[in-house]
């Protein structure tokens, strides 16, 4: 065995699949998880089922799950078996991640073929962060029942599927290219002809004129804000939200926003509020996400934290930074509006691909990623050029061009909330140069998280008031 040895402080895997390994005669190693792994080695386990039964599915961590091919191959249409159902067998067993061992459950099993060509396999062991390294020929032994799926049958290579991350220039083309795929529609149009975005709000219009205006006054944003019902209720309530600890009763628009919120979170909620509105929640979503505006609140409190503990003089527009966080997965918003027949397939290929970021399921079946859509919207919408860097390169943890402190902050806060288990997809390791680059500690960001997750209920409650609007 190769790989890092554990020390006597970890914990060993859970006993069922101790058990289970050695009454089948499986030699195993222990071995932690660590990104420098190789993916074609470590096996990704899925049950799937439809109305047949379940179907096991073991595949490489390099690649992707292919719903489309898994129907053509089987002749079945199968989608990730319901969370609840899942949870409910790992428990019985005490384990909180799925194994990829087909000796755990009674279903069928299905396997990728390239897994076969490793010397020595690495399977999840049960317990989060703890691999099983299992030899070749022992890993086949468990495979005796199982079927083969030949190489590229059920699965893709990510090597194959290229997001685009790093070229905004080209997002424009590619969102054109990819709409016009899934429309009958081949004549070349301008994409915003081509999409038909809803306009802005005319209260988010207003709002950001008041943004940008550097003599705009507490009496411009009450008068906004109370032409809205809806808004004026939410500010209202908001500012009588526990989380704000607010001293005595809130009695009006001006009083919430003088005595407890301040004009830039009132203006940067605001927003939110008034954008978040443009576009519905889409009805379905992957089994696995967090709620979009609790994700949403989140990360904009997370950000606020992380602003606040940077050096005074390398600090951003705290304001914009916060609705950076508040608005960083609007292009899933939009993906949903642009694509609806074909988000529901987005949706379950995220349930079956939880070793991936989204942006490698989405590349793979639109040709485009909510990132470049969202960033799109940002400038189409002639927000801050700030915020449209934010949602474009929040997964890039090298960034270093203009305005990188935002989609920095962005990619922090989503990467300390994973590790919480909040949000979704693989966790991401944070490396010490985006730390770096924000000038702070890795101990001050695991404390911002930290007293975030403190008030979780309360946060809980403000993202419910955004979602009823």
């Amino acid at each position: 065995m190769t790989e890092v040895a554990l020390d006597t402080a970890t914990p060993h895997a859970p006993s069922v699949i101790r058990l289970l390994l050695d009454k089948l005669g499986v030699a195993y190693g222990e071995v932690l998880d660590h990104p420098h792994l190789s993916a074609a080695r470590k096996v990704q386990a899925v049950l799937l089922d439809d109305a047949v039964g379940a179907l096991m599915v073991l595949f490489p961590q390099n690649q992707l799950l292919d719903l489309n091919r898994l129907t053509e191959l089987t002749g079945r249409t199968l989608a990730a078996v319901p969370l609840e159902r899942l949870k409910h067998m790992l428990d019985k067993h005490g384990l909180s991640i799925l194994p990829g061992l087909p000796a755990l459950t009674s279903s069928p099993c299905l396997y990728e073929e390239s897994l076969l060509r490793e010397e020595a396999l690495l399977v999840h062991s049960g317990e989060a962060g703890l691999l099983l390294e299992i030899p070749r020929d022992d890993f086949k032994k468990m495979l005796s029942k199982a079927s083969a799926g030949q190489f590229g049958e059920f699965g893709e290579l990510l090597t194959s599927i290229r997001p685009n991350l790093d070229r905004p220039g080209d997002d424009s083309t590619e969102i054109t290219k990819a709409v016009q795929a899934f429309t009958a529609r081949r004549i070349q149009q301008r994409l915003e002809a081509t999409i038909e975005i809803p306009p802005l709000a005319e209260t988010a219009q207003k709002i950001i004129k008041l943004r940008v205006d550097p003599n705009a006054t507490i009496d411009d944003i009450t008068g906004v804000v109370e032409t809205d019902p809806a808004l004026a209720a939410q500010v209202v309530s908001w500012a009588a939200s526990p989380y704000y600890a607010s001293p005595g009763k809130i009695r009006s628009v001006e009083d919430a926003i003088v005595r407890v919120l301040g004009f830039d979170l009132v203006i940067n909620l605001a927003l939110g509020l008034a954008l978040g509105k443009t576009l519905s929640l889409p009805k379905d979503h992957p089994q696995t996400a967090t709620p979009y505006w609790q994700q949403s609140i989140y990360t904009a409190a997370v950000i606020e934290g992380l602003t606040r503990a940077m050096p005074r003089a390398e600090r951003p527009e705290a304001g914009l930074t916060y609705l950076a966080g508040l608005l960083h997965n609007f292009g899933y918003l939009l993906l949903a509006h642009v694509f609806p027949p074909h988000f529901s397939l987005i949706c379950r290929h995220l349930e079956v691909n939880p070793h991936l970021c989204h942006s490698y399921v989405e590349q793979h079946l639109l040709g485009i990623s909510r990132e470049q859509i969202g960033a799109w919207l940002m400038r189409f919408w002639d927000m801050p050029e700030e915020l449209a860097t934010a949602l474009r390169f929040q997964h890039d943890p090298h960034y270093d061009g203009d305005y990188a402190a935002f989609p920095n902050l962005v990619c922090l806060a989503v990467r300390l909330l994973r590790t919480r288990g909040i949000g979704s997809g693989p966790d991401e390791c944070i490396p010490d140069e985006l730390l770096e680059r924000l000038s702070i500690t890795r101990e001050k960001a695991e404390d911002v998280v930290s007293k975030v997750l403190e008030a979780e209920v309360l946060l809980r409650e403000l993202a419910s008031q955004f979602s009823q609007h």
